[in-house]
């Protein structure tokens, strides 16, 4: 739950004002995040003269997906730090103001041509986007009041603010690049973050009573890492584990280098945070709702890997192996990333409505469920892209269709768990750890990416035909595997979503 006040606010189309605002904030972040995310790898895999685009940084793929991977996730993975701050020294409303500030920096950086700047670029994208990110989602968590069926179907317009700004970007976004260059893509990408900025900055009279930093002197409200990492050293089994996870984690600095031996050390950290948080919470009941949040994180991040290819392995195979004419016109490549952001705007408000109905008619419809139906619907997208794997093979091309049915069966499975997923986490989370978990749900979509990088280095060796079965093969394992173990985890909610209404 939420740690902000809910109390009566103005209301517009049967929601909070301050639900609009926090929408085009975010709509113009994730233009600008999702239209560096269509660039990044072409950018980095074009050669460094002779291209009309203008020279890109002349890396192979398989170095461009790494570094894609490890950008995509700490992107994610500071929304940990983001959240820590946002509850003991900022709140979320402060929090997200300074991490648009940053992220418009970052993306002016960007802009720049020397080498150094898109490095720090990157790096500053990296810090704004762990501010922003889990504040203005637990932000939107607090406008609704405990037990307001409304907060799910808020999170998926909210969430079709995300993928309106995802739409602009890969629509608008390939065609700058192509006449004006890379950087000048770089370049809109800042400007839409500065359009974001503004509307949150004008938008602040609708968000009063949210995202307000919560009195210290309140022993319910107040949040102390410190001391639960001074309570580590006197618990005799989590310090036990904290020693033996931080083993692991020099074993991997020594054996696959200091990049994942860091990567290791920060979820040693985070584990041995999570370990105390755990032990002190007030009852049981917190406790079970604590480690279902944890256990759906394991969805989370394995979702994330496989959807993610659509920026590494599936732009790369867009781009290379896909017939792209249509009507004598060749398609940029970037805009097949459109295919999602506009499946989302169709189907968002349809499949909320879908699942609030099911529930209200007395059918399962947990957000345990719907994760788990989420994950198996997005694993059979992947089918297609076996099929078109097989054309390829055959003819030496392949037929654009196959990535547009991927691309729906993907969106669909993203709209079955991804707002559901963070509603769930405003029901769930303790009022006082409410950003930090916030924050700890991005940081598993920071590790699915990781992996989906990891993934897509893979087929360098295997081919895509087998990473695209494998995905498939493994997400209906995974999807299958939750439902049938839906009544346990279901107990441990404590019927948080049972009075929904």
């Amino acid at each position: 739950m939420s740690n902000t006040n809910t109390v009566n606010q103005k209301e517009l189309f049967g929601h909070p004002i301050g639900l609009y605002i926090l929408f085009f904030t975010e709509m113009w972040e994730r233009f600008s995040y999702y239209g560096m995310r269509a660039l990044l790898v072409l950018y980095m895999t074009t050669q460094t003269i002779g291209d009309e685009r203008g020279p890109g940084l002349g890396w192979s793929s398989k170095e461009a997906l790494a570094l894609y991977g490890w950008y995509t996730m700490l992107v994610y993975v500071m929304s940990i730090p983001g959240g820590m701050i946002a509850d003991k020294v900022l709140g979320q409303k402060k929090s997200v103001l300074l991490g648009a500030i940053i992220l418009c920096i970052g993306h002016g950086v960007l802009v720049l041509t020397d080498p150094w700047a898109f490095y720090t670029g990157l790096a500053l994208v990296i810090l704004g986007v762990g501010l922003l990110k889990p504040n203005i989602s637990t932000m939107v968590g607090g406008l609704y009041k405990e037990g307001d069926i409304r907060r799910d179907k808020g999170f998926s317009i909210f969430y079709i603010g995300i993928n309106t700004g995802s739409l602009l970007a890969t629509l608008v976004i390939g065609g700058v690049v192509a006449k004006w260059g890379w950087h000048a893509g770089f370049g809109l990408a800042g400007i839409a973050m500065v359009f974001g900025l503004l509307v949150y900055i004008w938008g602040q009279k609708y968000l009063i009573h949210v995202g307000n930093l919560q009195p210290q002197t309140k022993e319910e409200n107040s949040v102390s890492y410190g001391l639960l990492f001074e309570k580590l050293f006197k618990s005799q089994k989590q310090l036990v584990i904290a020693i033996f996870l931080s083993i692991v984690s020099l074993i991997g600095w020594y054996k696959l280098g200091w990049g994942y031996g860091l990567l290791f050390l920060f979820l040693t950290i985070i584990t041995s945070l999570l370990m105390m948080v755990y032990k002190d919470l007030n009852n049981q009941i917190q406790k079970d709702r604590f480690l279902v949040l944890l256990l759906s994180f394991i969805m989370v991040i394995i979702f994330w890997g496989a959807f993610e290819q659509a920026g590494g392995l599936m732009n790369l195979y867009t781009d290379t192996k896909t017939d792209r004419i249509l009507f004598g016109l060749e398609i940029p490549t970037v805009m097949f990333q459109s295919l999602n952001a506009g499946f989302i705007i169709l189907l968002a408000t349809a499949i909320a409505g879908y699942w609030a109905n099911r529930k209200l008619k007395g059918k399962e419809g947990s957000s345990l469920f719907k994760m788990a139906v989420g994950i198996i619907v997005m694993g059979f997208g992947f089918i297609f892209m076996v099929f078109a794997a097989m054309q390829f093979e055959k003819s030496g091309t392949s037929s654009m269709m196959w990535l547009v049915l991927a691309y729906l069966f993907h969106t669909i499975g993203e709209l079955c768990i991804s707002p559901v997923a963070l509603s769930f986490i405003t029901k769930l989370s303790p009022a006082k750890y409410a950003s930090l978990m916030m924050g700890v749900y991005f940081a598993a979509t920071g590790l699915g990416n990781k992996v989906a990088g990891i993934v897509g280095e893979s087929a360098s060796d295997f081919g895509e035909y087998s990473v695209f079965l494998s995905i498939f093969i493994f997400t209906l394992i995974i999807g299958t595997l939750f439902i049938l173990l839906l009544k346990p985890l279901q107990r441990l909610t404590h019927g948080a979503e049972d009075n929904e209404k």
